[in-house]
């Protein structure tokens, strides 16, 4: 590859990282609703879910319940975690507009795309605190291999 359509192509990764880097967030809460998938058209399908989210704000437990969807091939990702369960949730902001009858309405949907256990994550922050020469007495028996 010549040197220009490296920098190019360099250029081009570096704008698409920062767009989705601005359009990507995260969340975690405990998941304690999830609906049925429901077939909005012949080619389009989503589920909806709750998080919800509790923090202290000036002494106060304030707790949000966020309703979050997810769409076509990721609709069975609630489906791997139970109700309770803290869950770390990366999602999308997505606008959009509607008019009917002469009225325009504006909605905000939340898309998630990865969802992973909040204990695994957990377990991996305590597992890279540990010192160097720390040794395991146990060795885990859910190995992928």
């Amino acid at each position: 590859m010549n040197p220009k359509k490296k920098i190019e192509t360099k250029k081009l990764l570096i704008d698409l990282a920062k767009f989705f880097s601005i359009m990507s967030y995260e969340i975690t809460g405990k998941l304690v609703s999830v609906s049925d998938t429901m077939q909005r058209t012949e080619t389009f399908k989503v589920r909806e879910f709750v998080i919800e989210k509790s923090e202290e704000i000036n002494g106060r437990l304030i707790t949000n319940y966020i309703k979050m969807q997810c769409v076509q091939d990721k609709t069975e990702l609630p489906s791997k975690f139970r109700l309770g369960e803290e869950v770390k949730v990366m999602f999308n902001l997505k606008g959009n507009k509607s008019e009917r009858d002469g009225k325009v309405n504006y909605f905000t949907n939340l898309d998630a795309w990865r969802m992973e256990s909040a204990n695994m994550m957990q377990t991996a922050v305590n597992q890279s605190q540990m010192p160097p020469d720390y040794i395991p007495t146990e060795a885990p028996d859910d190995l992928p291999f």
